[in-house]
């Protein structure tokens, strides 16, 4: 049986992760509203990122961007599994945070680039390296994901 030798972690990578760990599992958190699948993806992009390691120039630009992949892969298979579920779940009681709630809301799209935007102060055009679309389409989609976030917080 072989033995498998561990594979040191770039000195890069991990001040990246001492120094945006936290920052990074908000992000996640604000997209997919799920603690513990934030924390997931985040730990997933990173393991992601140290197998690739010696390909990386800039490890958190790297791990970002695979956290929001991962959130919106995230994001399909829940909707998928919400629609395909036997029964209806049981009723959750909703905090009083309006906000979150109107995030809720939105499409994974429209979440995304709206928590990029005003979150992480990303130009459109990055945002748009990160979703794999057009500059166009996440001006479109931050437009109309505030429009909407508008309509329930003034209901």
């Amino acid at each position: 049986m072989a033995v498998e030798v561990p594979v040191p972690w770039d000195d890069d990578l991990v001040r990246t992760y001492q120094e945006r760990y936290k920052g990074l599992v908000r992000l996640a958190y604000l997209i997919t509203s799920d603690a513990a699948a934030a924390e997931e993806i985040v730990q997933d992009a990173f393991m992601a990122a140290h197998r690739s390691s010696e390909q990386l120039r800039q490890p958190y630009a790297y791990v970002r961007a695979s956290v929001v992949n991962r959130c919106n892969s995230w994001g399909r298979r829940h909707k998928l599994e919400r629609e395909h579920r036997p029964y209806p779940a049981d009723p959750v009681e909703l905090g009083a945070n309006e906000m979150w709630d109107a995030l809720g809301t939105l499409s994974y799209r429209q979440r995304t680039a709206i928590v990029l935007r005003f979150y992480e102060d990303l130009p459109v055009e990055r945002i748009a390296e990160i979703l794999g679309c057009r500059p166009a389409t996440v001006r479109t989609s931050i437009h109309r994901g505030l429009l909407s976030l508008r309509k329930v917080i003034i209901r």
